[in-house]
């Protein structure tokens, strides 16, 4: 692909380095913003950067925040006894969407993937399970895919919970195997959560 500006390719090839985004839609995406009024492309620059540079992680569940506690763990309707353990902010945005979960959530940060070098250590699980041995706890609900990696996280957090009188559950599968939590419809998610059932069943079934 031939440039007439350096500028343009170097925003081009910063901008193809994005998730899903090739050359060519790069480049389409770069230009519709050299169309924009100058101070809405300024304005979209400004806020990436205090993205990166001012974005925090809520000390008690690791979601993204603006603030020391994320409003879900500061507010006082939430029930702190039961914990929603998930891989990342999307699938906290997939089940507040669905209006069906009132406690709290925990996010890993990711699942144990070998494949891609992601190991127990590189997620936030010791955080979890220090939590549990507070007695605050009394039950922790897996809400991650139902993939291979997924499952493997949930029994590997399992596995570290055992000895602790808490309940586990896993949401009801609902979530077709192999579907990410962020794409399930609302309804289908929300039934997944009210319809969890105990983990020890899941491997039952396994």
């Amino acid at each position: 692909m031939e440039f007439s500006s350096k500028l343009l390719e170097n925003a081009v090839n910063e901008v193809s380095q994005l998730p899903g985004i090739g050359k060519r839609t790069a480049l389409r995406l770069v230009l519709h913003l050299l169309r924009q009024p100058e101070q809405q492309t300024l304005e979209l620059a400004e806020s990436l950067q205090m993205l990166r540079t001012q974005v925090r992680y809520c000390k008690n569940c690791n979601n993204i925040s603006d603030r020391e506690l994320c409003e879900i763990c500061s507010s006082t309707k939430r029930d702190r006894t039961l914990v929603c353990v998930v891989e990342d902010i999307r699938d906290v945005m997939a089940i507040e969407n669905t209006g069906q979960f009132k406690g709290v959530y925990h996010v890993l940060g990711g699942k144990i993937s070998p494949m891609d070098g992601v190991g127990p250590s590189d997620l936030n699980i010791v955080s979890l399970v220090e939590k549990v041995k507070l007695g605050e706890i009394k039950e922790i609900i897996f809400a991650l895919s139902s993939t291979m990696e997924g499952d493997t996280t949930n029994f590997y957090i399992f596995k570290q919970l055992e000895g602790h009188s808490i309940k586990t559950s896993t949401i009801a599968r609902g979530i077709a195997v192999g579907d990410e939590l962020e794409y399930a419809d609302e309804v289908t998610l929300g039934r997944s959560i009210l319809n969890r059932i105990p983990f020890e069943n899941s491997l039952k079934g396994s």
